[in-house]
């Protein structure tokens, strides 16, 4: 008996497509299924599971569940362990699972909308002062400070050579 070895890799995808939307599929996938008996058994078993889906009701929640859930957190907030470290983990562990007794979002909200305003209206009125300034006509053209630069940049060379000049002749 001859059997015929088959690539199986990512015909799981495959096979979804196959059950949920068959015209989407290429006719490789339908010849490999046809072929393939591991590939054709999950096939099979996944129309099984979609069929048992098919068929499986919710069950309806309790109509006294949220009443019940509200009554279990209130007693777990108010029941109180012994000893003060133990409190106080016990009081911090409720704050966090069950929300504090003083609601501070609304006040971080405010504060951090109080900053915004001041933080905005500081840099508007910054902003609103570079506008207002008229700007000072420079004291000075061009082309008479490149001039002076000019000018210091000759006096630094006189320096410089005369400075040359001495060491030449003290090392004479």
């Amino acid at each position: 008996m001859n059997e015929m070895k088959h690539n199986c890799t990512g015909m799981e995808s495959k096979l979804a497509d196959l059950l949920l939307d068959p015209e989407s599929v290429s006719a490789k996938v339908y010849a490999h299924v046809a072929e393939c008996d591991g590939c054709r058994g999950e096939l099979e078993e996944l129309k099984a599971t979609m069929g048992l889906l098919d068929v499986w009701q919710v069950p309806e929640p309790s109509p006294y569940f949220m009443t019940r859930m509200q009554a279990r957190m209130r007693e777990e907030r108010e029941s109180a362990p012994a000893g003060l470290l133990a409190a106080w983990f016990a009081r911090l562990r409720a704050d966090f699972a069950y929300g504090p007794g003083l609601h501070a979002r609304p006040l971080v909200a405010t504060a951090l909308t109080v900053m915004l305003l001041i933080g905005g209206g500081t840099y508007l009125d910054l902003t609103v002062n570079d506008w207002n300034k008229t700007p000072q006509p420079n004291s000075q053209a061009a082309v008479v400070h490149d001039l002076q630069t000019l000018d210091s940049n000759a006096q630094l060379l006189d320096q410089m050579e005369s400075l040359s000049t001495a060491s030449n002749d003290d090392g004479d």
